[in-house]
């Protein structure tokens, strides 16, 4: 089964928005950027957002049969906390702590980039559940997260680090309507 383009692309946007936030602040702590810390950034998050649904697909391809009655159940459930817990993070008060290093260095690039994937592999899990070829995804997804990398990184540098949590806020709305329609299409199906 392929997603359709719509679809994949917001769920892209959708896990994009963490990097998209890190990239900002990032961005508006190494004022000026070089091109060289932009690439670091933006690769980096692209390639570790890409490798995770992967990852996450593989582990789900080892349960999949056993769980197809629920599956959609699961998608939905998997989606719904991923989503509620960017909306919940975003919404915490509290200032981000900024980084006393360069952001696109070292094990703080690596860590960033971990840290903002992680969801992405439970997206792949959820992925797998549905029968989604995961290869075009994972694509799209480490490009477009790679995209927005790019811009996070120049308006943060541009603006500071004034919308970063509230973009986490679209994210995760964006995710959590993703696993309503997956219900939905199941349910009515």
């Amino acid at each position: 089964m392929l997603m359709g383009w719509f679809s994949l692309l917001a769920l892209a946007t959708a896990l994009a928005m963490d990097a998209f936030a890190v990239s900002m602040a990032a961005g508006a702590l190494l004022r000026p950027v070089s091109r060289r810390q932009l690439f670091r950034l933006s690769f980096h998050f692209g390639l570790f957002q890409g490798l995770m649904p992967i990852g996450g697909y593989l582990a789900g391809l080892s349960i999949a049969r056993f769980i197809a009655h629920w599956d959609h159940w699961i998608a939905f459930g998997l989606l719904l906390i991923i989503g509620g817990r960017m909306i919940l993070e975003a919404l915490r008060p509290g200032e981000d702590e900024a980084a006393t290093t360069d952001p696109s260095r070292g094990l703080t690039l690596v860590m960033l980039a971990l840290a903002t994937s992680i969801d992405a592999f439970a997206v792949g899990l959820t992925l797998a559940l549905l029968s989604v070829t995961i290869w075009i995804p994972a694509l799209v997804i480490g490009v477009v997260t790679s995209a927005w990398c790019v811009a996070g990184v120049l308006l943060g540098a541009r603006f500071g680090s004034i919308c970063g949590r509230k973009v986490e806020v679209l994210g995760g709305v964006i995710l959590v309507g993703i696993g309503i329609k997956i219900l939905f299409s199941h349910l009515c199906a």
